[in-house]
């Protein structure tokens, strides 16, 4: 379909995007656990540990993920304020795909760490001052990995500076980030602007850009992300990862 006019395209785009950024579409997309809750801290730390294991069949995301906050006593703020060791090895039985028990047990101290000396989620990506996402992801790359931990838990926080697309850090970004009023994403975040977020690049969404014309780049990663969010901010600079709901969606839905 890369033969459509630059009319064409932003009619395309625009209109998939009013299509699939609404709450109709909540229900069946891992953003629709973080909307279970109303607190700010519990939507930021249910949508981080959702995004964290946001791969594989959406169904068993969504299972997986609403059994770790139910794990959490539907309260994932005063759970990780407050938990101590015995209150973690329930999570030693909690498995999606490469994301073990162990994993788990590491991410939810990590994030204990995050709120009681950080002060958040938020502060570890603008502590930098940094103005681009890149160094903002490396940067809470780093305090998130500050504690002790294997090895194999890395892989579960994307670095982009190895060539990664962070497409679940990039999600998760946008849904703290974006504020259109529409209802999916929370605009919780202030402190980053949605002109800085980068496209959350996975196979759907890159597959319906290169039919589009909009990436050219072969390989899912880092690259092709910013190559893609370029292509985007060309029809709106401010806010080029609205466009995402229109390459993910009809990629999902309508086997584009």
């Amino acid at each position: 379909m890369n033969h459509l006019s630059i009319t064409e395209l932003r009619e395309f785009l625009e209109a998939k995007y009013l299509q699939y950024n609404t709450p109709s579409f909540i229900y069946s997309d891992p953003v629709s656990i973080p909307h279970l809750f109303s607190s700010a801290e519990d939507i930021e730390i249910s949508a981080f540990l959702t995004a964290t294991i946001s791969w594989g069949f959406r169904k068993s995301i969504l299972a997986n993920a609403t059994i770790l906050i139910k794990m959490m006593d539907m309260s994932p703020s005063r759970f990780i304020r407050s938990f101590t060791s015995t209150d973690l090895e329930p999570f030693r039985r909690f498995n999606h795909r490469t994301f073990n028990g162990e994993d788990c047990i590491f991410f939810l101290r990590s994030l204990q760490n995050i709120y009681v000396n950080y002060g958040g989620l938020e502060k570890c990506f603008v502590n930098n001052q940094a103005d681009c996402i890149k160094p903002r992801i490396a940067a809470f790359r780093k305090i998130f990995l500050g504690l002790p931990h294997q090895p194999r838990q890395e892989k579960h926080i994307a670095d982009p500076y190895k060539g990664s697309s962070c497409k679940r850090l990039n999600m998760f970004l946008r849904w703290m980030v974006r504020d259109d009023g529409r209802g999916v994403d929370f605009g919780l975040w202030k402190s980053i602007s949605p002109s800085e977020l980068i496209c959350p690049l996975d196979i759907h969404s890159g597959n319906v850009a290169r039919k589009l014309g909009l990436l050219k780049r072969k390989s899912n990663d880092w690259k092709a992300a910013e190559e893609l969010t370029a292509a985007l901010g060309k029809f709106d600079a401010n806010d080029p990862v609205k466009y995402d709901y229109s390459l993910f969606g009809p990629g999902v839905f309508e086997k584009f």
